[in-house]
């Protein structure tokens, strides 16, 4: 074994705070050597001023790199070892100052490990397609077989003369290192592609999983052979082993059911009791002296105890939310960093055989582990940009790879080559997959579907968004003033999006092909009893398929916007980001959501409706006193456009049902009244208007406005007089009845209209095939609560139930 050990001189007792400043300012170079002011060296003399200051200019130089490099696409883990390579040489290092953030270093990979293992749900093990485990054991097993044989015809027995350990066992033991498949990894790879709900993505993450779990099982036998061929009396390597099938039953059978317990008996959407996430941090730390005392463990301890904590919520959540943090903000990046700073030298020894052996077996695990990777996906038909883009991603590495703890394993030389083809191959991939794999490539060609071109009577394919309860109830009521009939059916496809927390993999679920449907087992539960009840209300008039999407806010337009395209769906409908309470004042305002719409709007395949429900238990009126219907006042603002004429059909399907009274209202200015040539889009507009002019049941009315500002004040006095308003958004088009309007609207996604928003607004963005790809928005739907509230929907805690 290489003897990398460093002698380490302290003070006793260790002088850990210093003075202070003013201690400093009041030093005395001429004082007697005994008093307290003299020889005052806070640097060297004082451990929490020096760590304080070595913390601070990691992430200072970290900074400044990053500023540059992010330019360039580079993430910023060559920042951070770009930054412990500098400081290494640039100021004066003790050795006590190396270990004190190697040591911190280590606990946050250790914690980093933990919570990997929190987010992680093992049981995907078995249900991952077959095409999946081809990759998963291909990509793990094939590079360490093609390994052996470079291993055993460069090693000889001379070799074995001239150190204390074999190197053939030392190798053997780092074999596993060269072709491992990390979860944690990849998972932060695709994070920072936001590909990780992509298809490729969600191919990546099942066959990392079942690599994961292969690379986890070879080290501990690694591990295990290690210490067995190192230490004479085989007595204490038994004993060891046993102790480590122990640690693994009792967080089997004892440690997982007591965590499932505690899960069970937590209140439906209550935290757990704080006593529970001390008592696993507890476990956390003792599976870190675990990991010192059995060297066969190395820091798999944490990752194990990790696995058997429940995910999601209440209890992985709850870790997840306290923790990660802290350890991707401070801790992990002074373990990156604690990383450089272990470099003695930059240069790699390749006259050490050892060195260079081990230099060729790694490049050779790397090619070999690309090309397995390439075959299945091939062979799949999978097309050859996006299969060598899920090989590059299977052969993606890291420092979380090779911890730097095996530098006390291996030779300075060999641990700095490794070093550099982790660098090089953790800064090319990222760019390569961003070359090779666009999401947004499968919307090229497609055909967009809007209202316009459906047939008459034709079924009405819609995508309905569900972030929170309120959306369930704006959703159906929007819905049943849709008039669904037999003759003119509808298909709604109601996807309920779930912020990704305790998990490390997105998950999208199609509640029609999950056979249980348990409280315990079925997401958004509330969700589809209610859209059940609409069914039911309307029978044979429409069909609904439920779906749940569990994934980061920053990448749910890809799940709205590839159920859109599968579904052929005419429309997607949007909750509003900001909710108010029944007296008007502002409930809620999420920029997430905010920012997820403005995303969908410009990646939609079909039209998009943005819903803004400001009155929530609003119900209409009758519209005179003898009706025993309700009847529904709907008023269209018509200016012209592709937009403006979207809204309109949206409005007349409306129309056809006997209670929905519709008025169109076109706003004209003295301009278009004077003779002036119509284009094709006017042309277009005089056709929609003739068939409303002629309509028996719509009621036609033209009014001349001369600006902006007379528009917004003829849509106030309206307010009081419609159930519902729909209005074109009008996305940067110009017209002389808007002007002005614009420079009062905070929220692009609205358009023009946010000044005049009724109580409930549903703004539609409608998409057009151009031979240009010119892509159009159209249309703003100001829409009010049209029916009584759903009861059954008032539970709906949007959150995963496990």
């Amino acid at each position: 074994m290489v003897n990398n050990l460093t002698q380490i001189c302290i003070t006793l007792p260790p002088k850990v705070q210093s003075p202070g400043l003013g201690r400093l300012l009041m030093h005395d170079e001429n004082a007697d050597p005994s008093s307290t002011t003299s020889g005052y060296d806070w640097y060297n003399k004082y451990a929490l001023p020096r760590l304080e200051t070595h913390i601070a200019l990691i992430f200072a130089v970290t900074q400044i790199i990053h500023l540059f490099l992010k330019r360039l696409g580079l993430p910023l883990f060559t920042s951070q070892l770009i930054a412990g390579m500098i400081l290494s040489k640039a100021i004066p290092w003790t050795d006590e100052g190396v270990q004190i953030i190697g040591t911190l270093g280590i606990f946050g990979y250790g914690l980093f490990l933990f919570l990997s293992g929190v987010k992680m749900d093992p049981s995907m093990v078995f249900r991952v397609n077959k095409r999946s485990w081809y990759i998963g054991l291909l990509s793990m097993l094939v590079p360490l077989l093609s390994m052996l044989p470079i291993m055993l015809h460069e090693f000889d027995e001379k070799d074995k003369e001239d150190q204390e350990v074999d190197p053939k066992l030392k190798t053997l033991f780092l074999l596993p290192y060269y072709s491992l498949t990390s979860l944690p990894v990849i998972n932060v790879l695709l994070s920072e592609l936001k590909i990780l709900n992509s298809e490729l993505g969600r191919i990546a993450l099942s066959s990392a999983v079942i690599g994961d779990h292969v690379s986890m099982f070879l080290m501990i036998t690694g591990n295990v052979l290690r210490v067995w061929t190192q230490i004479v009396n085989h007595k204490v390597a038994l004993g060891d082993l046993g102790c480590v099938i122990a640690f693994l039953v009792v967080v089997a059978f004892v440690l997982r059911p007591a965590m499932l317990a505690v899960v069970k008996r937590t209140p439906e959407g209550k935290p757990v009791y704080q006593s529970c996430i001390y008592a696993l941090m507890l476990l956390f730390l003792g599976c870190l002296c675990v990991t010192r005392w059995f060297d066969q463990f190395l820091l798999l301890a944490p990752y194990i105890l990790g696995l058997a904590v429940p995910h999601g919520p209440p209890l992985g959540s709850a870790l997840v939310e306290k923790f990660e943090g802290m350890v991707e903000n401070l801790f992990m990046p002074l373990f990156v960093t604690s990383c450089a700073l272990r470099l003695t030298t930059m240069t790699i020894d390749f006259n050490n055989k050892m060195t260079w052996v081990n230099a060729s077996i790694g490049i050779v695990a790397l090619l070999v582990k690309f090309v397995v990777s390439l075959i299945p996906p091939l062979y799949n038909k999978m097309p050859k940009r996006d299969a060598a883009a899920l090989a590059l991603i299977m052969s993606s590495k890291a420092l979380l790879t090779w911890p730097s703890s095996l530098s006390s394993v291996i030779e300075q030389g060999h641990f700095t080559f490794m070093f550099w083809v982790i660098i090089c191959v953790a800064n090319i991939v990222p760019i390569l997959v961003k070359c090779l794999y666009d999401p947004s490539r499968k919307y090229a060609g497609y055909n967009k579907r809007n209202l316009m071109y459906l047939r008459c009577n034709a079924e009405l394919p819609i995508v309905a968004v569900i972030h929170v309860p309120d959306n369930v109830n704006s959703v159906i009521n929007l819905l049943e003033a849709t008039c669904p009939t037999k003759d003119n059916p509808m298909t709604i496809n109601v996807i309920h999006l779930i912020k990704l927390s305790g998990l490390a993999t997105p998950i999208f679920i199609s509640h029609q092909k999950r056979l249980r449907t348990t409280t315990s087992d079925c997401y958004s539960e509330n969700v589809i009893v209610a859209f059940n009840k609409f069914i039911g209300n309307n029978w044979g008039a429409v069909s609904v398929n439920t779906f749940t999407a569990v994934s980061l806010p920053s990448i749910m337009h890809e799940d709205i916007c590839s159920l859109a395209l599968d579904k052929l769906a005419s429309l997607i409908i949007l909750p509003f980001h900001r909710r108010w309470y029944i007296d008007g004042s502002v409930e809620s305002d999420d920029e997430l959501i905010r920012a997820l719409n403005s995303r969908v709007l410009e990646r939609a395949p079909c039209s998009v409706g943005i819903l803004i429900d400001r009155v929530n238990l609003r119900r209409a009126m009758p519209v005179d006193g003898s009706s025993e219907k309700p009847s529904y006042r709907v008023a269209m603002i018509f200016l012209g456009g592709n937009d403006d004429r979207e809204a309109l059909t949206f409005a007349k399907r409306m129309a056809q049902e006997s209670t929905v009274v519709l008025t169109v209202a076109h706003f004209s200015n003295a301009e278009n009244n004077q003779g002036i040539s119509e284009d094709w889009d006017r042309m277009h507009d005089s056709i929609m208007l003739r068939e409303v002019k002629t309509n028996g049941y719509i009621n036609y009315v033209e009014k001349e406005v001369a600006d902006g500002p007379e528009t917004a004040t003829i849509i106030h006095n309206m307010v009081n007089e419609y159930d519902m308003i729909i209005v074109g958004r009008r996305n940067n088009e110009e017209s002389q009845q808007t002007t002005g309007l614009k420079e009062w609207s905070e929220c692009p996604e609205l358009g023009v209209w946010e000044i005049c928003l009724h109580p409930l607004i549903m703004v539609v963005d409608a998409q057009f095939w151009l031979c240009n790809n010119k892509r159009q928005y159209f249309c703003q739907i100001n829409v009010c609560n049209i029916d009584e509230p759903l009861s059954l929907c008032t539970n709906i805690d949007g959150h995963i139930k496990n």
